[in-house]
């Protein structure tokens, strides 16, 4: 289920993104990987660049797939939007109309994904990678909207 107030639209750094057509409330559901298919694979750095780079991470070696507007949520360090449950991406927060998508990829992510962020942001890690290397402070600011498997394999 892709949400209507939402484009696919083309950002002035990082490709395509997801922009916000009008304002959307906190816990508002942006995209669902559900239905999307499923790869297996001992690590991300084994699935096809194309998946590597869309999918997200739902079990120790299970990655998932969208057709759908999930593939273009860009990623940062400060975030307005998190994961819900294993595949939805919701709302952290009230956004406003025009405000670009984005969530931290570490929300999912317990591999050896690694990719140099760009993200501009004050809190920019430099490095997105596993979720065992997000700092505890945005855990924290997370709570809510980390994978469910994640939260599972941490206690969180």
């Amino acid at each position: 289920m892709d949400n209507p107030d939402v484009e696919i639209a083309q950002t002035l750094a990082f490709g395509k993104g997801l922009r916000a057509l009008k304002a959307i409330p906190r816990g508002t559901v942006i995209a669902d990987w559900n239905g999307g298919q499923v790869y297996k694979a001992e690590k991300c750095t084994d699935l096809p660049k194309d998946i590597a780079d869309h999918a997200i991470q739902f079990g120790e070696h299970c990655w998932i797939d969208t057709k759908g507007i999930g593939r273009y949520a860009n990623h940062s360090c400060e975030p307005n939007c998190g994961i819900k449950g294993k595949f939805m991406l919701g709302a952290m927060r009230d956004i406003a109309k025009g405000e670009w998508l984005t969530f931290d990829y570490e929300m999912t992510e317990d591999s050896d994904f690694r990719v140099n962020c760009q993200c501009g942001t004050k809190s920019c890690r430099k490095t997105i990678g596993a979720f065992r290397n997000l700092p505890n402070n945005a855990r924290k600011k997370y709570k809510g909207f980390v994978s469910e498997w994640l939260v599972r394999k941490y206690n969180l």
